[in-house]
C-alpha cells in the first residue's frame, strides 16, 4: 500500500513498503522533458539528466558518483520522456542511505562544469546519431514527425546535432534551475522502507533544499496542448518513405488514441493486446507464423496528457513489403468487421493481470507506475485498481474502439 505526503520543502513523497524485497528503489520524478521546450532549446531536458552525472558539490565529478555506487552493486540511471525526467537508484536496503546521499546531491547540487558541458556536447551529438542510425528507433522518431509535425511532441526527445551542438551552460543551467526544485519534485521509495524514524534521518538529504520559485500554474499543465486537425488530412502529408541501405524495411502506421486519463484507456489496450502483443496476438500469428514476412510486428499506445496515438510496428522483408501490408490492413478491416470473441477478452484479460501481477513484484516498476500517476492522473488510480478496471472490461466496450473502416482504406 503506497502512502502520499509533503516534505517541510514542497517535495512530494511517495513511499511503498514491500515486504518481500530486501532492495529499495529511490526515484525523483519531475514533470518536466522535451515538449516543456521550445524549438531552440531542443533536446535540453535530455542534457540536463547527462549533466547530472557529472559533478556536484560532494562528488566532484563523473568518476566518484559511478565508482560509490557501483562499489555497493546498486542499479542506477535515469531517462527522459516527452512529459518527465526522472532518476533512481536501486539498491541493498541496509546501504540505502548512499541512495538520498548522492541523489540529493546531484539534484540539487549539480555543478554544470563548462569543461563537461563541451565534453558531453559530443557525447549526445553521438547518440543522437546512434538512434538516428538504428532503423527501429528512427522510424519511431519519423512517425511522431508525420503525426505531430512541428509540435513539441514531434521533436526527438535528444534534439538534433544543430539544437545540442549551439547549447551554452548558460541556457542548460537555466532550463535546470527553473525546472529542479522541490515543489515540482515527486520523491518515490519503493521496497525495503525503513521505519520512520530511520527515513526522517534519511530524508534530510533532501529536506535541506529550501522551496524554489516557480510559476502560479503547475508545471505539470505548462506545455504547449495538441488537439487533432478537424479536417482530414491529405494523403501525400500521411505516408512519408525514408530510404536506406538496409536489409529490412521498418513500417509504422499510427492512429489517433486516446490521453492518459480517458476511461476507454482499458478496452484499447485489450483491444492492442488481441491484435498485436505477443506470440499468440492476431497479427503475429498471421503475419509472421503462417507467412513469414516479418520478425517482428506488434501494437501499442501512446499516451499523453492532452492526446494518445495507437501504433502498428513491424520489420519485414522489403520484397514482400506490399503483401505484409495486405495482411496487416485485412487483419485491421476483420476486427473492425467482426470484432472479437469473448474468449479473446477473457484471454487477454489473464494475460494482462498475470503480467502485472509478476511485474509489480519489482520495486522499481512500482516506483515509476506511482511516480507518474502521481503527475499525470488526477485520480492517482493504483495498481490494484488499474487492474480491477481492465477486468471490467465488456467485449462492446471493446468493438466500440476500433476505428472507422474507411480510415484503414
Amino acid at each position: 500500500m503506497h502512502h502520499l505526503s509533503k516534505l517541510d520543502n514542497g517535495i512530494n513523497l511517495i513511499t511503498i513498503p514491500i515486504k518481500s524485497t530486501k532492495a529499495v528503489t529511490v526515484l525523483a520524478l519531475f514533470p518536466v522533458g522535451s515538449r516543456y521546450e521550445n524549438k531552440k532549446i531542443s533536446g535540453a531536458s535530455h542534457f540536463v539528466e547527462h549533466m547530472m552525472f557529472k559533478g556536484a558539490v560532494k562528488r566532484t565529478n563523473a568518476l566518484e558518483i559511478s565508482r560509490q555506487l557501483e562499489s555497493v552493486g546498486a542499479d542506477y540511471n535515469a531517462y527522459t520522456g516527452g512529459n518527465y525526467t526522472g532518476y533512481y537508484v536501486k539498491i541493498n536496503g541496509k546501504q540505502q542511505e548512499l541512495a538520498y546521499d548522492i541523489l540529493s546531491d546531484m539534484l540539487f547540487y549539480s555543478k554544470f562544469d563548462p569543461v563537461e558541458v563541451t565534453k558531453e556536447k559530443g557525447v549526445i551529438i553521438e547518440e543522437v546519431r546512434m538512434y538516428e542510425d538504428n532503423p527501429t528507433y528512427a522510424v519511431d522518431q519519423l512517425i511522431n514527425q508525420v503525426v505531430f509535425g512541428d509540435h513539441p511532441i514531434g521533436r526527438d526527445i535528444g534534439g538534433t546535432v544543430g539544437t545540442v551542438g549551439k547549447m551554452t551552460r548558460k541556457s542548460l543551467y537555466n532550463h535546470y534551475k527553473k525546472y529542479y526544485v522541490p515543489q515540482n519534485m515527486v520523491l518515490v521509495i519503493s521496497g525495503a522502507v525503513p521505519k520512520k524514524k530511520q527515513l526522517n534521518k534519511y530524508l534530510e538529504y533532501f529536506t535541506k533544499e529550501k522551496k524554489g520559485k516557480v510559476s502560479s500554474k503547475r508545471l505539470v499543465e505548462s506545455y504547449k496542448k495538441y488537439t487533432w486537425p478537424k479536417a482530414p488530412i491529405k494523403l501525400e502529408k500521411r505516408v512519408v518513405v525514408k530510404k536506406k541501405k538496409l536489409d529490412q524495411a521498418h513500417l509504422v502506421m499510427a492512429f489517433p488514441g486516446l490521453k492518459y486519463t480517458d476511461k476507454r484507456v482499458y478496452a484499447l489496450a485489450a483491444l492492442l493486446n488481441i491484435l498485436g502483443s505477443g506470440m499468440s496476438s492476431r497479427l503475429f500469428v498471421e503475419v509472421r507464423e503462417k507467412r513469414g514476412l516479418a520478425y517482428m510486428v506488434h501494437a501499442k499506445q501512446n499516451k499523453f496528457k492532452d492526446v494518445g496515438v495507437v501504433e502498428i510496428k513491424a520489420g519485414l522483408d522489403p520484397a514482400r513489403l506490399g503483401l505484409a501490408l495486405e495482411v496487416i490492413i485485412n487483419e485491421l478491416k476483420k476486427i473492425v468487421k467482426d470484432g472479437i470473441t469473448s474468449k479473446e477478452l477473457k484471454d487477454t484479460k489473464s494475460s494482462v493481470v498475470g503480467g502485472m501481477s509478476l511485474a509489480i513484484e519489482n520495486s522499481s516498476m512500482q516506483a515509476d507506475w506511482y511516480a507518474k500517476q502521481f503527475w499525470f492522473n488526477k485520480d492517482n488510480t493504483t495498481i490494484e485498481q488499474e487492474l480491477a478496471n481492465f477486468k471490467k472490461v465488456k467485449i462492446e466496450e471493446v468493438t466500440n474502439q476500433t476505428p472507422p473502416e474507411e480510415v484503414i482504406e
